[in-house]
């Protein structure tokens, strides 16, 4: 399928792949070199969200980031831009909780073409695989989010993310 991309794989670094693997699905894929309870903290905890969801390069910085995660909890995340006077909002009710493997949540900004998103969190010796999985409601809405650049930054966000478990490994997770 279209819309496939990845790092550069000779930098010796972990790779972000990011994959269409259906008409409605797209998957994104990367080991960190942390504990999965570590990077599901990195995922879950608001303060350490504002410093590695929003892609550097798309000139976006957080004005809130809200997370209730539990199953029926919502997050509102909502960020400004150069480019816009109008913040941005990101938000949904999460559906499923699983400490340390899993999180399932919904994204509403989208209305009905909003994606609902699964990652996984599979520790390995130490590391921990991370595959996040997008479905959306139809081919058009998936089309949609491609189209408008908002699946173009998975690989540098995960970049961010590596940054922040290399900075943050020997304090994260003690609260």
């Amino acid at each position: 399928m279209d819309a496939k991309g990845e790092s550069d794989p000779t930098s010796g670094k972990n790779r972000t792949t990011v994959e269409r693997k259906s008409e409605r699905e797209l998957v994104v894929t990367r080991t960190f070199n942390a504990p999965a309870r570590i990077v599901f903290e990195a995922w879950t905890k608001p303060e350490l969200l504002k410093r590695w969801w929003a892609p550097k390069s798309f000139g976006v910085s957080f004005l809130s980031c809200e997370a209730d995660v539990r199953a029926g909890g919502t997050y509102r995340f909502v960020f400004s831009h150069a480019a816009s006077e109008q913040p941005m909002e990101f938000l949904g009710r999460y559906i499923e909780v699983t400490p340390h493997s899993r999180l399932v949540w919904t994204n509403d900004e989208g209305g009905e073409g909003g994606a609902v998103t699964t990652v996984t969190f599979e520790e390995r010796g130490g590391e921990t695989l991370v595959v996040m999985h997008d479905l959306y409601p139809s081919r058009e809405a998936l089309d949609g989010a491609i189209a408008s650049g908002s699946t173009g930054g998975f690989s540098e966000t995960f970049e961010q993310l590596d940054e922040l478990l290399v900075t943050t490994s020997t304090s994260v997770g003690r609260s």
